[in-house]
Protein backbone atom coordinates (compact mmCIF):
# COMPACT_ATOMS: atom_id res chain seq x y z
CA UNK A 1 0.00 0.00 0.00
CA UNK A 2 1.42 3.46 -0.86
CA UNK A 3 2.26 5.71 2.09
CA UNK A 4 -0.32 8.12 3.36
CA UNK A 5 0.06 11.74 2.26
CA UNK A 6 -0.41 15.12 3.77
CA UNK A 7 -1.98 17.81 1.64
CA UNK A 8 -0.64 21.35 1.81
CA UNK A 9 -2.64 24.23 0.35
CA UNK A 10 -0.41 27.22 -0.34
CA UNK A 11 -1.90 30.67 -0.76
CA UNK A 12 -0.25 34.07 -0.96
CA UNK A 13 2.01 34.49 2.05
CA UNK A 14 1.08 31.32 3.92
CA UNK A 15 1.07 27.55 3.75
CA UNK A 16 -1.28 25.60 5.97
CA UNK A 17 -0.74 21.90 6.59
CA UNK A 18 -3.91 19.92 7.27
CA UNK A 19 -1.88 17.98 9.82
CA UNK A 20 0.87 19.85 11.59
CA UNK A 21 1.77 23.44 12.20
CA UNK A 22 1.32 26.42 9.91
CA UNK A 23 4.30 27.30 7.74
CA UNK A 24 5.14 30.67 6.20
CA UNK A 25 5.77 30.51 2.44
CA UNK A 26 5.96 33.67 0.38
CA UNK A 27 4.55 32.64 -3.00
CA UNK A 28 1.89 34.32 -5.08
CA UNK A 29 0.09 31.40 -6.76
CA UNK A 30 -2.26 28.95 -4.98
CA UNK A 31 -1.31 25.31 -5.49
CA UNK A 32 -1.47 21.87 -3.91
CA UNK A 33 1.48 19.76 -2.81
CA UNK A 34 1.44 16.11 -1.79
CA UNK A 35 3.93 15.43 1.00
CA UNK A 36 4.72 11.79 1.89
CA UNK A 37 4.04 11.00 5.53
CA UNK A 38 7.74 10.19 5.96
CA UNK A 39 8.30 13.94 5.59
CA UNK A 40 6.97 15.08 8.92
CA UNK A 41 5.77 18.72 8.83
CA UNK A 42 8.47 19.64 11.33
CA UNK A 43 11.19 17.89 9.30
CA UNK A 44 13.72 20.43 8.01
CA UNK A 45 13.86 18.67 4.65
CA UNK A 46 10.09 18.89 4.20
CA UNK A 47 10.15 22.55 5.21
CA UNK A 48 12.91 23.32 2.72
CA UNK A 49 10.89 21.54 0.02
CA UNK A 50 8.02 23.88 0.70
CA UNK A 51 10.40 26.81 0.30
CA UNK A 52 11.90 25.86 -3.05
CA UNK A 53 9.52 28.29 -4.74
CA UNK A 54 11.04 31.24 -2.87
CA UNK A 55 14.66 32.19 -3.48
CA UNK A 56 16.71 32.88 -0.36
CA UNK A 57 19.06 35.85 -0.49
CA UNK A 58 21.32 37.66 1.94
CA UNK A 59 21.57 41.40 1.27
CA UNK A 60 24.68 43.36 2.25
CA UNK A 61 23.89 47.08 2.43
CA UNK A 62 26.69 49.53 1.62
CA UNK A 63 27.26 52.87 3.31
CA UNK A 64 25.23 54.81 0.74
CA UNK A 65 22.16 52.81 1.77
CA UNK A 66 22.40 54.38 5.22
CA UNK A 67 23.90 57.80 4.69
CA UNK A 68 24.01 60.37 1.91
CA UNK A 69 27.05 62.46 1.15
CA UNK A 70 24.69 65.36 0.47
CA UNK A 71 23.17 65.45 3.96
CA UNK A 72 24.41 66.07 7.46
CA UNK A 73 25.84 63.05 9.34
CA UNK A 74 23.00 63.03 11.86
CA UNK A 75 20.68 60.28 13.03
CA UNK A 76 17.72 62.19 11.61
CA UNK A 77 19.34 62.49 8.17
CA UNK A 78 20.31 58.80 8.25
CA UNK A 79 16.70 57.80 8.91
CA UNK A 80 15.55 59.67 5.82
CA UNK A 81 18.11 57.82 3.69
CA UNK A 82 17.13 54.50 5.26
CA UNK A 83 13.48 55.15 4.41
CA UNK A 84 14.43 55.37 0.72
CA UNK A 85 16.54 52.24 1.04
CA UNK A 86 13.64 50.39 2.65
CA UNK A 87 11.50 51.01 -0.43
CA UNK A 88 13.92 48.95 -2.55
CA UNK A 89 14.16 46.16 0.02
CA UNK A 90 10.38 46.01 0.46
CA UNK A 91 9.97 45.66 -3.27
CA UNK A 92 12.39 42.72 -3.27
CA UNK A 93 10.28 41.14 -0.53
CA UNK A 94 7.07 41.82 -2.46
CA UNK A 95 8.49 39.81 -5.35
CA UNK A 96 8.64 36.77 -3.10
CA UNK A 97 12.28 36.61 -2.01
CA UNK A 98 13.17 35.42 1.47
CA UNK A 99 15.93 37.54 2.94
CA UNK A 100 18.19 38.58 5.75
CA UNK A 101 19.87 41.98 5.84
CA UNK A 102 23.44 42.84 6.83
CA UNK A 103 24.59 46.46 7.04
CA UNK A 104 27.85 48.30 7.47
CA UNK A 105 28.63 50.76 10.27
CA UNK A 106 31.94 52.43 9.39
CA UNK A 107 30.85 56.09 9.54
CA UNK A 108 28.48 55.51 12.46
CA UNK A 109 30.85 53.60 14.74
CA UNK A 110 33.55 56.16 14.00
CA UNK A 111 31.29 59.01 15.14
CA UNK A 112 30.16 57.14 18.25
CA UNK A 113 33.78 56.49 19.16
CA UNK A 114 34.76 60.09 18.50
CA UNK A 115 31.91 61.40 20.65
CA UNK A 116 32.90 59.02 23.44
CA UNK A 117 36.55 60.04 23.28
CA UNK A 118 35.68 63.73 23.12
CA UNK A 119 33.61 63.46 26.31
CA UNK A 120 36.13 61.28 28.17
CA UNK A 121 36.79 64.00 30.77
CA UNK A 122 33.08 64.00 31.67
CA UNK A 123 32.07 60.34 31.23
CA UNK A 124 34.29 57.27 30.73
CA UNK A 125 35.04 56.47 27.09
CA UNK A 126 33.29 53.37 25.73
CA UNK A 127 35.38 50.42 24.49
CA UNK A 128 35.43 49.96 20.73
CA UNK A 129 33.34 46.76 20.77
CA UNK A 130 30.66 48.52 22.83
CA UNK A 131 30.61 51.34 20.28
CA UNK A 132 30.05 48.71 17.61
CA UNK A 133 27.15 47.26 19.57
CA UNK A 134 25.64 50.73 19.93
CA UNK A 135 25.86 51.25 16.16
CA UNK A 136 24.15 47.90 15.57
CA UNK A 137 21.31 48.97 17.80
CA UNK A 138 20.50 52.32 16.27
CA UNK A 139 21.08 51.34 12.64
CA UNK A 140 19.01 48.20 13.10
CA UNK A 141 16.27 50.25 14.73
CA UNK A 142 16.17 52.62 11.76
CA UNK A 143 16.06 49.79 9.21
CA UNK A 144 13.37 47.78 10.97
CA UNK A 145 11.17 50.85 11.48
CA UNK A 146 11.48 52.03 7.88
CA UNK A 147 11.19 48.56 6.34
CA UNK A 148 8.14 47.62 8.39
CA UNK A 149 6.37 50.71 7.07
CA UNK A 150 7.49 50.12 3.48
CA UNK A 151 6.17 46.56 3.66
CA UNK A 152 2.86 47.77 5.12
CA UNK A 153 2.32 50.12 2.18
CA UNK A 154 2.54 47.00 -0.01
CA UNK A 155 -0.02 45.15 2.10
CA UNK A 156 2.68 42.92 3.58
CA UNK A 157 2.17 42.73 7.32
CA UNK A 158 5.38 40.85 7.95
CA UNK A 159 7.65 41.11 11.03
CA UNK A 160 11.07 42.77 10.81
CA UNK A 161 13.53 42.31 13.65
CA UNK A 162 17.06 43.56 14.34
CA UNK A 163 19.22 41.05 16.21
CA UNK A 164 22.28 42.11 18.19
CA UNK A 165 24.91 39.76 16.80
CA UNK A 166 28.38 38.78 17.96
CA UNK A 167 31.01 37.44 15.56
CA UNK A 168 33.89 35.27 16.72
CA UNK A 169 37.28 36.19 15.23
CA UNK A 170 40.75 34.71 15.67
CA UNK A 171 42.77 36.69 18.19
CA UNK A 172 45.89 35.86 16.14
CA UNK A 173 44.42 37.15 12.88
CA UNK A 174 47.20 39.10 11.08
CA UNK A 175 44.70 41.89 10.42
CA UNK A 176 45.32 43.14 13.95
CA UNK A 177 48.86 44.04 12.85
CA UNK A 178 47.74 45.74 9.61
CA UNK A 179 44.66 48.00 10.01
CA UNK A 180 42.72 48.40 6.75
CA UNK A 181 39.05 49.02 7.58
CA UNK A 182 37.98 52.67 7.13
CA UNK A 183 35.70 54.13 9.80
CA UNK A 184 34.32 57.55 10.61
CA UNK A 185 34.40 60.78 8.65
CA UNK A 186 36.50 61.82 5.66
CA UNK A 187 39.39 64.22 6.17
CA UNK A 188 41.87 66.14 4.05
CA UNK A 189 45.45 64.89 3.99
CA UNK A 190 46.51 67.69 6.32
CA UNK A 191 43.76 66.88 8.81
CA UNK A 192 44.65 63.18 8.65
CA UNK A 193 48.30 63.85 9.42
CA UNK A 194 47.28 65.99 12.38
CA UNK A 195 45.07 63.20 13.76
CA UNK A 196 47.92 60.72 13.41
CA UNK A 197 50.14 62.99 15.49
CA UNK A 198 47.54 64.07 18.05
CA UNK A 199 45.61 60.84 18.64
CA UNK A 200 47.85 58.11 17.24
CA UNK A 201 45.24 57.04 14.69
CA UNK A 202 46.20 55.04 11.61
CA UNK A 203 44.96 57.08 8.62
CA UNK A 204 44.67 56.04 4.98
CA UNK A 205 43.41 57.51 1.73
CA UNK A 206 40.08 55.90 0.80
CA UNK A 207 39.47 55.32 -2.93
CA UNK A 208 39.96 58.97 -3.89
CA UNK A 209 37.24 60.18 -1.53
CA UNK A 210 39.48 61.54 1.21
CA UNK A 211 41.39 60.25 4.23
CA UNK A 212 39.83 58.14 6.98
CA UNK A 213 40.86 56.37 10.14
CA UNK A 214 41.50 52.65 9.64
CA UNK A 215 41.22 49.85 12.20
CA UNK A 216 41.82 46.10 12.18
CA UNK A 217 39.39 44.04 10.10
CA UNK A 218 39.78 40.36 11.03
CA UNK A 219 37.97 37.60 9.17
CA UNK A 220 34.66 36.42 10.65
CA UNK A 221 34.82 32.82 11.86
CA UNK A 222 31.52 32.04 13.59
CA UNK A 223 28.19 33.83 14.07
CA UNK A 224 27.38 33.41 17.75
CA UNK A 225 23.63 33.96 17.34
CA UNK A 226 23.22 31.90 14.14
CA UNK A 227 20.79 29.55 15.89
CA UNK A 228 18.47 32.46 16.64
CA UNK A 229 18.75 33.70 13.05
CA UNK A 230 17.67 30.29 11.73
CA UNK A 231 14.75 30.11 14.15
CA UNK A 232 13.59 33.56 13.07
CA UNK A 233 14.08 33.01 9.33
CA UNK A 234 10.61 31.60 8.60
CA UNK A 235 8.86 34.17 10.75
CA UNK A 236 10.56 37.52 10.09
CA UNK A 237 13.00 39.48 7.97
CA UNK A 238 16.09 39.49 10.17
CA UNK A 239 18.61 42.33 10.32
CA UNK A 240 21.74 40.65 11.64
CA UNK A 241 25.55 40.81 11.69
CA UNK A 242 25.27 44.60 11.66
CA UNK A 243 28.62 46.25 11.01
CA UNK A 244 29.98 42.75 10.35
CA UNK A 245 28.98 41.67 13.84
CA UNK A 246 30.41 42.69 17.20
CA UNK A 247 33.95 41.24 17.12
CA UNK A 248 34.68 38.86 19.98
CA UNK A 249 37.30 36.23 20.71
CA UNK A 250 36.45 32.92 22.36
CA UNK A 251 38.54 31.77 25.32
CA UNK A 252 39.25 28.12 26.14
CA UNK A 253 36.59 28.15 28.86
CA UNK A 254 33.96 29.27 26.33
CA UNK A 255 33.69 32.88 27.48
CA UNK A 256 33.63 35.64 24.91
CA UNK A 257 35.52 38.93 25.01
CA UNK A 258 35.04 41.95 22.77
CA UNK A 259 38.01 43.26 20.77
CA UNK A 260 38.80 46.56 19.03
CA UNK A 261 38.06 45.88 15.37
CA UNK A 262 35.45 46.25 12.63
CA UNK A 263 34.60 43.14 10.64
CA UNK A 264 33.90 43.76 6.99
CA UNK A 265 30.15 43.46 6.49
CA UNK A 266 30.57 41.79 3.09
CA UNK A 267 32.53 38.89 4.59
CA UNK A 268 29.99 38.67 7.42
CA UNK A 269 27.17 38.56 4.87
CA UNK A 270 28.99 35.82 2.97
CA UNK A 271 29.33 33.69 6.09
CA UNK A 272 25.66 34.26 6.89
CA UNK A 273 24.68 33.29 3.33
CA UNK A 274 26.51 29.99 3.74
CA UNK A 275 24.97 29.31 7.14
CA UNK A 276 21.37 29.86 6.00
CA UNK A 277 21.84 28.06 2.68
CA UNK A 278 21.09 31.20 0.64
CA UNK A 279 20.64 30.90 -3.11
CA UNK A 280 22.38 34.20 -3.76
CA UNK A 281 24.49 36.84 -2.05
CA UNK A 282 23.44 40.37 -3.06
CA UNK A 283 26.05 43.04 -2.28
CA UNK A 284 24.76 46.59 -2.74
CA UNK A 285 27.15 49.49 -3.15
CA UNK A 286 27.46 52.86 -4.90
CA UNK A 287 28.20 51.59 -8.41
CA UNK A 288 26.05 49.61 -10.83
CA UNK A 289 28.82 47.24 -11.86
CA UNK A 290 32.30 46.16 -10.80
CA UNK A 291 34.94 47.75 -13.03
CA UNK A 292 38.57 47.26 -13.92
CA UNK A 293 40.79 50.29 -14.51
CA UNK A 294 38.31 52.16 -12.33
CA UNK A 295 38.34 55.93 -12.81
CA UNK A 296 40.65 55.74 -15.82
CA UNK A 297 39.87 56.52 -19.47
CA UNK A 298 39.88 52.80 -20.28
CA UNK A 299 37.55 51.82 -17.43
CA UNK A 300 35.67 48.62 -18.24
CA UNK A 301 32.45 47.70 -16.47
CA UNK A 302 31.98 43.97 -15.96
CA UNK A 303 28.65 42.18 -16.31
CA UNK A 304 29.97 38.75 -15.34
CA UNK A 305 33.01 37.33 -13.62
CA UNK A 306 33.90 33.72 -13.04
CA UNK A 307 36.10 32.71 -10.15
CA UNK A 308 39.30 32.52 -12.21
CA UNK A 309 38.77 35.94 -13.79
CA UNK A 310 37.99 37.55 -10.45
CA UNK A 311 41.12 36.01 -8.91
CA UNK A 312 43.24 37.37 -11.74
CA UNK A 313 41.90 40.90 -11.33
CA UNK A 314 42.44 40.73 -7.58
CA UNK A 315 46.04 39.69 -8.15
CA UNK A 316 46.48 42.63 -10.55
CA UNK A 317 45.29 45.02 -7.82
CA UNK A 318 42.25 46.17 -9.79
CA UNK A 319 40.04 46.65 -6.74
CA UNK A 320 40.51 49.18 -3.96
CA UNK A 321 41.40 47.91 -0.50
CA UNK A 322 38.58 48.81 1.88
CA UNK A 323 36.14 49.50 -0.95
CA UNK A 324 35.55 47.10 -3.87
CA UNK A 325 38.14 44.47 -2.95
CA UNK A 326 36.29 42.96 0.05
CA UNK A 327 33.08 42.85 -1.98
CA UNK A 328 34.71 40.89 -4.80
CA UNK A 329 36.56 38.62 -2.36
CA UNK A 330 33.36 37.92 -0.41
CA UNK A 331 31.56 37.08 -3.66
CA UNK A 332 34.44 34.79 -4.66
CA UNK A 333 34.32 33.02 -1.30
CA UNK A 334 30.60 32.39 -1.63
CA UNK A 335 30.69 30.86 -5.11
CA UNK A 336 33.82 28.87 -4.26
CA UNK A 337 31.93 27.24 -1.41
CA UNK A 338 28.71 26.98 -3.47
CA UNK A 339 29.64 26.33 -7.12
CA UNK A 340 26.04 26.19 -8.30
CA UNK A 341 25.09 29.55 -6.79
CA UNK A 342 25.85 33.21 -7.54
CA UNK A 343 26.80 36.50 -5.99
CA UNK A 344 25.68 39.85 -7.39
CA UNK A 345 27.35 43.22 -6.89
CA UNK A 346 25.36 46.27 -7.94
CA UNK A 347 23.92 49.58 -6.74
CA UNK A 348 20.95 49.93 -4.43
CA UNK A 349 18.98 51.68 -7.16
CA UNK A 350 19.56 48.83 -9.62
CA UNK A 351 19.03 45.92 -7.24
CA UNK A 352 15.74 44.79 -8.76
CA UNK A 353 17.10 44.90 -12.30
CA UNK A 354 20.17 42.99 -11.12
CA UNK A 355 18.02 40.26 -9.58
CA UNK A 356 16.23 40.06 -12.94
CA UNK A 357 19.57 39.60 -14.69
CA UNK A 358 19.44 42.96 -16.49
CA UNK A 359 22.46 44.65 -14.89
CA UNK A 360 25.00 44.39 -12.09
CA UNK A 361 28.05 42.15 -11.94
CA UNK A 362 27.24 38.47 -11.48
CA UNK A 363 30.00 36.32 -10.00
CA UNK A 364 29.81 32.57 -10.55
CA UNK A 365 32.16 29.63 -10.06
CA UNK A 366 32.62 29.03 -13.80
Amino acid sequence: MPPAALTSQIWFGTSELIQGTAKQVRFAVPCYIKIPSAWHPKCKYAERKLHTMSERIVIALGGNALQSGDSAPTAEAQLEVVKRTAEHIAEISRRGYEMAIVHGNGPQVGRILLASETAKDTVPAMPFDVCGAMSQGYIGYHIQQALKYALATRNRNYPVVALTTQMIVDKNDPAFLNPTKPIGAFYTKEQALALEQEKGYAMREDAGRGWRRVVASPQPKKIVEIGAVKLLWDHAIVITCGGGGIPVVEHPDGTLEGVAAVIDKDFAAELLAEEVDADALLILTEVEKVAINFGKPDQQNLGHLNLAEAARYVKEGQFGVGSMLPKVEAAMKFVRANPGKKAIITSLEKCLDALDGKTGTVITFA
